[in-house]
Formats: structure tokens, C-alpha cells, sequence
């Protein structure tokens, strides 16, 4: 069984070489992050600080060996993010294996691994992925110890996923530029703005999720894939009257120079392109609210390791390595607790200006690759 799953690792890793972050974009340091978005490894300090943290929860409860091999799939470890997390996973006794794949590949990989499982733990996903994978009877029900952290209206009531990373997904703009900002994505339909914002590849996850925010609100039982002609209108026009994004585009030099002066971004990356651009953004704060993608949790069904699964989960959504996990790469947590203790003023700022947009995500679901193929073969020939 070992054998089989180095085997698949290493199939798994090539398949992650070969795609690019959610954006598209692959010629530059600016493609869009898979779902999440992160930074690098900050400080030093900041690792060892969360390191102690780390130490101070190393004992595992019962009699788990974390020295035996634990295969983590995710599409938030790509680009170095992995890094801090695997030195302070090593530290606190774990032998942590870690697949990084985009996000739709991911899921695509753990359907077809189904009858042979080489995945123990995934996490990153949104919960529409994790709906595919529940529907599919991939995903083991439990109880994390850090579930009265977190708000679980953002997870699985059944029990099967638990929310770890938010990401509100907003529209940034450059305030010297864009000096009459839209308020809302439909209000991007208008001639005026044509040419004058980015969407990035509709194979990533933050434009899927936006456009089937959008959608959403138009939901209409008779209508194609359950949306109205009004609702088909708007994405029509907002495709057809924006800016797709290339492979290769540096969207947030665009967007800082004026080329394409506004974006669409993940909340991570908005405090992290600030940082390394030293720019402040406008955002667009629609009154309905913005969508967020909230990244979860799961043990996959069939693993040889359910304990040491459930452990390792207990130990990375806890409070304290969910901060070290935001101090070093930008994530933004779900566990409230670890929210309280970052040091990190920008996302405690973003955080108190967004809120979240109401979404079925139940439509989203069963529509959701409807929508990207109808708007791929119909609006962007």
C-alpha cells in the first residue's frame, strides 16, 4: 500500500507542476493563488513563536503514533506555503506528506483514487468541492476538538467538513484611476467601464465562486440551469464588456498602472499584493455583501490512518497554529479564537469591512459546471 501511494504521489505532484494557481495566469509572480491566496514564510520569529505553540500541543491524545506516514492533499500549500507548516507539523511529531494540487484537479484526483485511497486528510477546498466529495461517500463524519471555535454555519451541518480559512472574493480598483467606482459586479455591465476590469480564467476558483454569486441571485426553477434570463443577461454582458484574463498577465501591475485598473481578488490577496506593491486598493463593498469562499477540512474514507487524521486535524485547526498559519502565509482564519490573537492589523481591517453575501450554495452546487461550460462556449469564443 505504501509503495502505491509514493507512486501516486509523485503522479500527483506532476499533475500540481502542470497547473498554474486559480487565476490562469503562468508567466508571472502575480498569478492568482489556488482559492486562498497566501504569502511566503514571513519572519523567523514569527515561525518560532508559533513553533512553541505547536510544541506545547505535540502530545497526541490516546496512543497515536504521529511518526507513522499521514498523506495531506491541499490547493492552499503551492508557491512555499507549505513550508512553515511542514517544519512545525516535523516539530510537533507529525511525518506529514504533502500533495499540492489546484483546486478542481484536486477534487477530480480524490473521485478517481476513490476504489484505491491515497489521500488521508484534504483541506482547502470550498465546500462546493466537499458537497461533490460527500455526494460521492469520500468523506469520513467527525467532530474536530476546536468545533466550538469556529462558526458552523460555514461548514457541514452533517458533520463531514469544518472551515478553517475565509476568503471574502472582492473587486479591487485604483482609487486615482477608477474615480467613479461601481458598487456592485452588475454595475461592471456598463459601456463605461468596458475594457476596465480583469476576470481572471474561469477554471479557478475565485471566478467561479464570484460569477456563481452572481447567478445565484437569480435563481429561476424554469430557467437554464436554473437561472433566469435576466440573470443570464447580466453575466453575458458583465463577460463580454470586461477583460479576460491571459496566462502570463501581471493583473495587479494592470491594475496599479492603469492598463486594467481593476480586478477581481481573493481577501488574502488584497492584503498581501498591498504589502508587497505598497498600494492601498479601493474595494467594492456591495450592499448585499460579498461572496466568501470558506476553505474546510476532511478526512477521506478509506484511509488506513482515521486517528491519526482526526489528530492531525485537532492540531491544525487549533487556535494556535491557525495563527501561526495566517502569520506566516496570510490566511485568513475561521477559528475565531486564532482571529482574536493575530497580530496582523490589515486583515482584522479587511475583515471589519466585509460582510458575507447570502448564497444558495445548494444551486450553486448542482449547477456550477453548467454555468462555466454555457459561459466558456457561448461568451468567450
Amino acid at each position: 500500500m505504501r509503495l502505491k501511494k509514493f507512486a501516486a504521489i509523485g503522479l500527483a505532484a506532476l499533475m500540481a507542476a502542470s497547473t498554474a494557481g486559480c487565476g490562469g495566469g503562468s508567466g508571472s509572480a502575480s498569478t492568482e493563488a489556488p482559492t486562498t491566496g497566501a504569502t511566503e514564510a514571513t519572519e523567523t520569529s514569527q515561525a518560532e513563536t508559533a513553533a512553541e505553540s505547536a510544541e506545547e500541543k505535540a502530545e497526541p491524545e490516546g496512543n497515536v503514533d504521529r511518526s507513522k506516514e499521514l498523506v495531506v492533499y491541499s490547493n492552499s500549500t503551492s508557491n512555499g506555503q507549505d513550508e512553515w507548516l511542514l517544519k512545525v507539523a516535523k516539530e510537533a511529531g507529525f511525518n506529514i506528506q504533502i500533495v499540492s494540487i489546484d483546486g478542481s484537479a484536486l477534487s477530480d484526483r480524490l473521485v478517481a483514487e476513490k476504489n484505491n485511497p491515497v489521500c488521508d486528510v484534504v483541506f482547502g477546498l470550498n465546500a462546493v468541492e466537499y458537497e461533490r466529495l460527500k455526494k460521492e461517500e469520500l468523506l469520513v463524519k467527525y467532530e474536530p476538538e476546536w468545533v466550538g471555535e469556529v462558526d458552523m454555519s460555514l461548514g457541514d451541518a452533517d458533520g463531514y467538513y469544518y472551515p478553517t480559512v475565509v476568503q471574502p472574493l472582492l473587486l479591487v480598483y485604483n482609487k486615482d484611476i477608477v474615480t467613479d467606482p461601481p458598487q456592485d459586479w452588475p454595475d461592471l455591465c456598463d459601456p463605461k467601464y468596458k475594457g476596465q476590469y480583469n476576470l481572471f480564467q474561469l477554471q479557478g476558483g475565485t471566478a467561479k465562486m464570484i460569477t456563481a454569486s452572481i447567478l445565484a441571485r437569480y435563481p429561476d426553477p424554469n430557467g437554464e440551469y436554473g437561472v433566469s434570463e435576466e440573470g443570464w443577461k447580466v453575466i453575458e454582458e458583465l463577460y463580454t464588456n470586461g477583460y479576460y484574463q491571459q496566462d502570463g498577465d501581471d493583473y495587479i501591475g494592470n491594475v496599479i498602472d492603469g492598463t486594467v485598473p481593476m480586478s477581481e481578488l481573493w481577501g488574502a490577496g488584497v492584503i498581501r499584493y498591498q504589502k508587497e506593491r505598497g498600494v492601498e486598493f479601493g474595494l467594492m463593498l456591495p450592499e448585499i455583501g460579498e461572496p466568501f469562499v470558506v476553505e474546510q477540512v476532511g478526512i477521506i474514507s478509506g484511509t488506513e490512518e482515521e486517528e491519526l487524521a482526526k489528530d492531525f486535524i485537532n492540531w491544525f485547526g487549533s487556535a494556535e497554529i491557525q495563527k501561526g498559519w495566517s502569520d506566516n502565509v496570510g490566511a485568513i482564519p475561521a477559528n475565531q479564537k486564532a482571529l482574536d490573537m493575530i497580530d496582523d492589523k490589515d486583515i482584522k481591517d479587511l475583515m471589519s469591512k466585509v460582510k458575507i453575501q447570502d448564497v444558495d450554495w445548494g444551486l450553486v452546487s448542482e449547477h456550477v459546471n453548467d454555468w462555466v461550460e454555457k459561459i466558456q462556449l457561448e461568451y468567450l469564443e
